[in-house]
């Protein structure tokens, strides 16, 4: 089984495409209404595992001030509102798809800001801090920002975002923060890193495929009598993707190392989607499958794009400096 997992986590550049494909052959072909009854188990199977994991105590470490500053001013002062801009540009009669793109843009960083980073050869320490940070500050962040820029197009329950928020995220944080001790606790920091923390991520990727499936098998019947609308969401998302990655690697090059640069654009370009369509499938009702689509369409981009970045790092950012040899 935990090989299934795993297998499922590490190529999910294939796993989420094929789950989208299986959820809306199944869409077409059988009742969906009782899918609905398995987003809260799958949200909680999503978004627990994650909190396990989670490092707290990185929030107090120093040294990154500078790129954790940059970080977070782009993930809180523009891409929100390059998200909001793209929405009123390309889904003008369509604001669930607009919030959609909203939520993408509004949770930044995922456990695979650490990853991209590690394998980009970029500052590892940094990037754990701005995943704990931008997940912290994006949960709180949300449901204002929803309001405040959606809230006349839409119905918001500015309230029930909240409790979800408080359900989907700090919940699970809470008990992955408790289960993370007890671990540490009854086996030590060095059996909980090499035997417990990697069996929990692949759980979340089941979680998140299982959400991507609902997704899909909701949304199938509207796709199929309007197809055209696959090519609709994607547009946007690209020139999100697009316009992050180029801000982000300038930022980055203009004013940190190498190794905070590459964190700078993996903690700003990745989004924390698994949050994110947890929230849009909890949150606003029988429009929930349009916004879900949007943050589904974002997981192929996404991972697509991060793994083509790392193969440019070094013609952006310069190969990596060789260790230090040791002294004779």
């Amino acid at each position: 089984m935990f090989k299934v997992l795993s297998f499922l986590s590490r190529y999910l550049i294939y796993t989420i495409p094929v789950t989208m494909v299986l959820g809306f052959g199944f869409g077409l072909v059988a009742p969906t209404g009782w899918l609905k009854s398995l987003i809260i188990p799958l949200t909680f199977l999503m978004v627990y595992p994650m909190m396990v994991t989670l490092k707290l105590g990185k929030v107090l470490e120093g040294g990154d001030t500078k790129a954790q500053v940059l970080t977070q001013a782009i993930n809180f002062g523009i891409t929100p509102f390059t998200a909001y801009g793209l929405g009123l540009f390309f889904f003008p009669s369509q604001p669930y798809y607009a919030i959609g793109l909203l939520l993408a843009a509004l949770l930044p960083t995922s456990g695979m800001t650490i990853s991209w980073t590690g394998f980009a050869g970029g500052n590892l320490g940094a990037a754990v801090k701005m995943t704990v940070i931008g997940l912290i500050l994006g949960s709180l962040a949300t449901p204002l920002y929803v309001q405040w820029l959606m809230g006349a197009s839409v119905p918001i329950d500015l309230m029930a975002v909240f409790l979800q928020i408080v359900f989907i995220v700090f919940l699970p944080m809470v008990a992955g923060h408790f289960t993370q001790n007890h671990l540490l606790k009854k086996y030590g920091q060095k059996a909980f890193q090499s035997d417990w923390a990697p069996r929990f991520p692949p759980f979340s990727t089941l979680g998140v495929l299982g959400i991507v499936f609902v997704a899909m098998a909701l949304k199938a019947q509207q796709l199929v009598a309007d197809p055209g609308q696959l090519l609709q969401v994607v547009w946007p998302l690209l020139a999100l993707y697009g316009i992050n990655y180029l801000l982000s690697t300038v930022v980055g090059k203009l004013f940190l190392p190498r190794g905070d640069a590459i964190a700078l654009v993996y903690g700003t370009v990745m989004r924390n989607l698994s949050i994110a369509l947890a929230l849009a499938m909890s949150a606003f009702g029988s429009a929930a499958s349009d916004a879900a689509l949007v943050i589904t369409l974002a997981y192929i981009i996404q991972v697509q794009s991060a793994a083509w970045y790392v193969r440019l790092t070094d013609t952006l950012f310069g190969p990596k400096p060789a260790p230090p040899k040791p002294a004779a």
